[in-house]
């Protein structure tokens, strides 16, 4: 098991704010929340933007115990070690080799690199200047990059960066989780949520969560 994230620690908002005005707002949301209970979103602090988002590409379309194998061959053959996140100068200066023995495919291969020299030529955002720029702005910089799309820099806005308005409306599971907190039998489109989630800004961050965690409930729950 890799370890190159430091402790995570609590959101930047309070959860206890965040949930009494879900439930203000929404009260079948607000039902979701007392079958889950306290809400659980901690943020993982990165070493860096390109940590975070090197990390992102290698987890895409994996399992979380396959892309951590993955990842930590890939932290080992850049850094020499497992719990060392990538740096892009060591990515530059690995040949394509190593990376693919790693677990890399062609395609997650070029999107790394293209993060890589992007970082070197100052095209990244700083962790730091990331937290004072605009949502908007953070999903239009990082987009750029071959591989990231918008789901990606959500993930980072909700879980690296603390954001509390955050509504990944493409995400499956955030969609299914809804699909059966509201009692639908198909899932909704991403413009149906955008409708119904502004009811919840702004701690849509919060909301997601919970509808992620209505995915696991057990069958027998019925919600509201």
């Amino acid at each position: 098991m890799i370890a190159v994230m430091v402790t995570p620690r609590p959101p930047t908002f309070d959860p206890d704010v965040a949930t009494s005005h879900l439930r203000a707002a929404d009260p079948r949301l607000g039902a979701l929340l007392d079958h889950v209970g306290a809400c659980g979103l901690v943020i993982q602090p990165e070493v860096s933007t390109f940590a975070a988002l090197a990390k992102s590409i290698v987890y895409q379309q994996l399992t979380g115990k396959a892309a951590a194998t993955i990842f930590g061959r890939v932290c080992t053959a850049s850094r020499g070690r497992s719990d060392r996140a990538p740096t892009p100068a060591a990515i530059l200066a690995l040949a394509d080799e190593p990376l693919r023995a790693a677990g890399l495919s062609r395609s997650k291969l070029l999107a790394l690199r293209d993060l890589a020299a992007r970082s070197e030529a100052g095209e990244i955002p700083t962790l730091a200047k990331l937290r004072v720029m605009p949502d908007d702005a953070i999903i239009e910089s990082l987009t750029r990059v071959r591989g990231i799309g918008r789901w990606s820099v959500e993930m980072l806005l909700m879980f690296r960066l603390g954001r509390p308005d955050i509504l990944p409306v493409g995400d499956y599971g955030v969609r299914k989780g809804f699909a059966r907190t509201f009692r639908m039998r198909a899932l909704p489109t991403p413009i149906q949520l955008a409708r119904r989630g502004a009811k919840w800004s702004p701690y849509r961050s919060v909301a997601s969560w919970y509808l992620w965690r209505a995915t696991e409930l057990p069958a027998a729950v019925r919600i509201g």
